[in-house]
């Protein structure tokens, strides 16, 4: 090969396709996916269900493009290294498009039952219509030798080259190193720092798909079109099977898809103790407007009133859209939330800040943001954080309790940024027992540790996404 082939750069006419440069449809949908979250920061799971529906799909095939696209993006990091070695160079020296085109097939390779002669000839076809003649012939070698080992050979092969215990984490479970140490560090906080290999395989797994049935507004025929009830959530549900989305539409919004962990972080607040009839409830930052809806059925179902707010109009617009299930229209705002404190301060009887964060807790639903995230992200966010937390804290009523809610376990972000915010109180804020509020509504025993002030959950012990609540109450003097 010519170093041009070696690298598989692209820069050549586009060749001539035949019939037999066909692509199957779920994997050019893959690898359109694929490709705009690297080109344009897309996110695939709002991306992938559009396409999948534009090209019509049927079942089979919208399953295959499915697991193509997150199985590829989930183990991207371990695909990677396997490349390095199967091409003798640098991932970095190879054209982007072919990456992609690698990365696919190497997941096809190495984590499905897909025949190698469809993996690797497919892959070669969607080459030669992405880059050039050479980048062809440098895709047919990559995948054929991937192919002449199995996937435990990789494996070994792999973390033989690994420079510590960190990276051969990262590199076995396909996260940046520095999300490694971020989980450990998060885990060592609660005593079980020795379940990091198991919270990083976790995230490696395709998360249930969690319905919520809306209190006081879901009906028992539209519980009936639900799979079993949550483990923890008094009102949640697993779908079993069928399209989650044609049941929103079917209720009207009574029923939507929604985590486990975020109804629970939404019930830490509603259920924090008994609604009084004529309270104002708050929810800072409500975009997309998930927590926001069953917060707001919470409030009605006890005579309480919520007002959502959400700074950027595209995001507001999920709100209200969001907020259409219920019969009495709920205001949205569209304010800076860390003025709130001054615009109505003593307001509130109760607030929800789902902090703007990183998003770590959410790599099963989001698996690109695990490569898209860096480690100074988390320090830019510290100080919205903070700014936030600060000024939902005096727009609390005296005696008002805050949930104040991340989904990420950085500690950096969750534990940090309330310590900073109690102190700064100054005796005016006291944190309330988070956890036995949760296990006060929950459904089974969480396990949960007991003298934190907070909750953590874990997608490898609850089968959430990693959602941190604490509940803070301000004095009532």
């Amino acid at each position: 090969m010519s170093d041009h082939t070696q690298t598989g750069q692209t820069g050549a006419a586009s060749p001539r396709h035949t019939p037999a440069d066909f692509v199957q449809p779920a994997r050019r949908i893959a690898y359109e996916v694929i490709a705009a979250v690297r080109e344009s920061d897309a996110y695939a799971n709002l991306l992938l269900p559009t396409r999948i529906q534009r090209a019509a799909l049927n079942t089979a095939d919208a399953a295959l493009a499915t697991e193509l696209t997150y199985g590829t993006l989930r183990m991207q990091g371990f695909y990677d290294r396997v490349i390095a070695l199967a091409a003798n160079r640098a991932v970095t020296a190879i054209d982007p498009a072919i990456l992609d085109v690698l990365r696919l097939g190497a997941h096809q390779l190495l984590a499905t039952r897909i025949a190698t002669h469809a993996a690797v000839n497919e892959s070669v076809s969607l080459a030669k219509q992405v880059g050039s003649r050479s980048a062809t012939g440098f895709t047919n070698g990559v995948l054929r030798t991937i192919s002449r080992s199995s996937a435990e050979e990789w494996r070994d092969r792999v973390l033989e080259g690994t420079v510590n215990a960190d990276d051969r984490l990262a590199a076995e479970f396909s996260h940046p190193t520095w999300i490694v140490r971020a989980f450990r560090q998060a885990l060592r906080a609660e005593g079980h720092e020795g379940e990091l290999a198991d919270l990083l395989a976790a995230d490696n797994m395709a998360a249930k798909v969690n319905m919520v049935a809306l209190p006081g507004l879901a009906t028992d025929a539209d519980r009936e079109r639900l799979g079993l009830a949550d483990e923890f959530s008094p009102v949640g549900f697993v779908l079993d099977s069928g399209d989650p989305y044609h049941l929103v539409t079917a209720t009207e919004g009574r029923v939507r898809v929604q985590d486990e962990g975020s109804q629970i972080a939404a019930l830490a607040l509603s259920r924090a103790r008994p609604i009084v009839a004529g309270e104002r409830w708050l929810d800072l930052c409500a975009g997309p407007g998930g927590k926001a809806a069953l917060l707001a059925s919470e409030a009605r179902a006890g005579g309480a009133e919520l007002v959502a707010n959400e700074l950027v109009p595209a995001r507001a617009t999920l709100v209200r859209t969001a907020l259409e299930a219920l019969p009495e229209p709920v205001p949205v705002w569209e304010v800076d939330g860390t003025t709130i404190g001054h615009t109505h301060p003593d307001t509130f009887d109760r607030i929800l800040l789902d902090a703007p964060c990183t998003g770590l807790g959410a790599l099963r639903r989001r698996p690109e943001a695990r490569w898209r995230k860096q480690p100074k992200d988390v320090a830019d966010l510290a100080g919205l954080q903070s700014g936030l937390i600060d000024a939902a804290l005096l727009a609390l009523k005296p005696g008002g309790i805050l949930a104040y809610v991340t989904c990420s376990p950085h500690t950096a972000e969750t534990r940090a940024i309330v310590a900073v915010a109690v102190r700064k109180a100054g005796g005016t804020v006291t944190a309330l027992d988070t956890a036995a509020v949760v296990q006060s509504f929950s459904a089974a025993n969480l396990d949960l540790p007991a003298d934190t002030g907070s909750v953590q959950l874990w997608p490898h012990r609850h089968g959430t996404d990693a959602m941190f609540i604490t509940l803070l109450q301000r004095s009532a003097d």
